[in-house]
């Protein structure tokens, strides 16, 4: 990775480094229960989020992955998150993640970014394969990652605790194209 953070635009979105601004949107994110319901991190107060803004930051310096903050193009919208972690230089390959305040779900937004970062780890990363885990009961995500040409390869069964209960993870995938 570079020194300098790679910022993406697409059509409708600009992609950039999160900032100590975005933290209140950070916060309204991932406490909201509708987005945390499926999603692994999950914050009560604004104080605990600021762990979520280090966790950006650690994850670029220690080149193990890397999320940007998705905003409107032209008036700066914060609209949610969208990156990877566990990236492995060695393995070329890293685990996918996006959420979006619920205000702008069904508006195309997955559909544009997660094409165009995943090609971002592909030609800028090296990366040759990227992985998705969702919870098996995620039907909007799993019906998504289909719609972005991620592959099923299988369901972990009850390998994971959530709230107490044991939950299972289906693993999508999608390996760059020689």
């Amino acid at each position: 990775m570079t020194n300098t953070f790679p910022e993406i635009t697409t059509p409708r979105f600009y992609l950039r480094q999160f900032t100590d601004a975005d933290l209140e949107n950070v916060f309204k994110g991932l406490s909201h229960p509708e987005v945390i319901k499926y999603y692994g991190v999950n914050f009560k107060t604004l104080e605990a989020t600021k762990e979520q803004m280090t966790w950006f930051a650690d994850l670029e310096k220690n080149n193990t992955g890397i999320w940007w903050a998705i905003t409107d193009k032209e008036t700066g919208v914060f609209y949610g998150g969208a990156g990877f972690n566990d990236m492995s230089q060695e393995h070329k390959k890293a685990e996918v993640g996006m959420w979006l305040l619920p205000d702008y779900w069904g508006r195309g937004i997955l559909k544009e970014v997660m094409p165009t970062i995943v090609d971002f780890a592909f030609s800028d990363l090296g990366l040759h394969r990227i992985e998705g885990f969702v919870e098996s009961n995620n039907a909007k995500c799993k019906s998504a990652m289909a719609k972005v040409n991620f592959q099923h390869e299988g369901t972990m069964r009850e390998c994971e605790v959530k709230n107490g209960e044991l939950i299972s993870v289906d693993i999508y995938a999608r390996i760059k194209k020689i």
